[in-house]
């Protein structure tokens, strides 16, 4: 799990193509102060394994479902990512909850500049349009973001100073293609109004106060 809060951009050094996956490496430094052969980490919203470890980079095995469903394709050596680590059990959890299981591809239609900020429209599938509702959440690269507006076409967000910082979104153009990820809440809500059987994960998201009362009966 995820929280939407970029610790570090991050560099490709290397795409190398093999059978049935793409190898891909990454030039980083903060988050490889405790990351390990084995570990989860987000890599503009994907959630990846970490396969190999070295001084200053990582790499990590894109499986071709994920190549499918994802912007990672388009990514070229000398490309800027979004990083963070997984969520450490007891931490803060500054967005949202972010599980790292992209839903698909979302377009850049305008960038408007809102004193420090910038404002983004966008577009995505229309299939997913009915999870979205101003001042709900939505992923988008891995950065945990508020609708700021929701039409049928699209929806916009605002990008604020510090996101501008610490995210490569801001240096994304009209027509760029970024990954996003529908909030969880969202659809576990729209199963349960359309009946269903309970699942463990939603127990736990009820117990812990993320599901409202009346979405897990037992």
């Amino acid at each position: 799990m995820f929280t939407g809060i970029i610790e570090e951009v991050g560099v490709v050094s290397s795409l190398i193509r093999r059978s049935s996956f793409l190898r891909l490496s990454i030039y980083a430094k903060k988050v490889l102060q405790d990351l390990r052969n084995g570990d989860s980490i987000s890599i503009n919203g994907i959630c990846l394994t970490v396969a190999d470890m070295g001084r200053n980079n990582f790499s990590v095995d894109v499986s071709e479902e994920t190549m499918r469903s994802s912007s990672i394709v388009l990514l070229k050596i000398g490309d800027r990512v979004n990083l963070e680590r997984a969520l450490l059990v007891g931490g803060r959890v500054g967005g949202h909850l972010i599980s790292g299981h992209i839903d698909g591809v979302a377009e850049i239609k305008g960038k408007i500049k809102r004193g420090d900020g910038i404002e983004m429209q966008m577009s995505l599938p229309s299939d997913f349009m009915r999870f979205l509702v101003p001042k709900g959440s939505i992923a988008l690269d891995g950065v945990s973001l508020t609708l700021q507006k929701v039409t049928d076409q699209g929806f916009s967000i605002m990008l604020i100073p510090q996101t501008i910082k610490t995210s490569v979104l801001a240096q994304k153009n009209i027509g760029s293609k970024v990954n996003f990820e529908i909030d969880m809440i969202s659809k576990y809500v729209e199963k349960q109004l359309g009946g269903g059987p309970v699942s463990d994960t939603e127990k736990v998201m009820f117990n812990s106060g993320f599901l409202p009362i009346g979405i897990v009966d037992n």
